[in-house]
């Protein structure tokens, strides 16, 4: 088995990261703390979950554990997706396409959640 940077899942996400930065930059200045801050820090933090989780695959609690953190930060980032779209920040039409994105991301680490054996590396 690879690294974590060779998961679809991992690619996905830092990709929807990185879409969402460069959204979030037309974000006004009195959100810099608030809803920007927050909107980057989740969706990168999906990232960091998957990789922190991979690297103790070998612990299938633990790697259960840190997916399912992914999983929850990719929910939260769902959550500013919809403040973000309520506040007139991004279109819909970026509100859909981030979403679904987002969408696929967490039926990944679904699997990975539900099938911890297959990335465990022992088979």
């Amino acid at each position: 088995m690879g690294t974590f940077r060779d998961l679809t899942v991992y690619k996905k996400a830092f990709e929807l990261s990185m879409l969402i930065f460069n959204e979030s930059k037309k974000f006004p200045d009195d959100e810099k703390f608030g809803l920007t801050s927050q909107i980057r820090r989740s969706s990168r933090s999906v990232c960091s979950n998957i990789g922190e989780g991979y690297r103790k695959r070998q612990y299938p609690a633990h790697f259960v554990s840190k997916s399912s953190d992914a999983d929850m930060e990719n929910s939260e980032t769902q959550v500013w997706l919809d403040y973000s779209l309520a506040c007139n920040y991004i279109s819909e039409e970026s509100f859909k396409n981030l979403f679904v994105r987002s969408e696929e991301v967490g039926r990944l680490i679904n699997h990975m959640i539900e099938n911890p054996d297959k990335y465990s590396g022992s088979k």
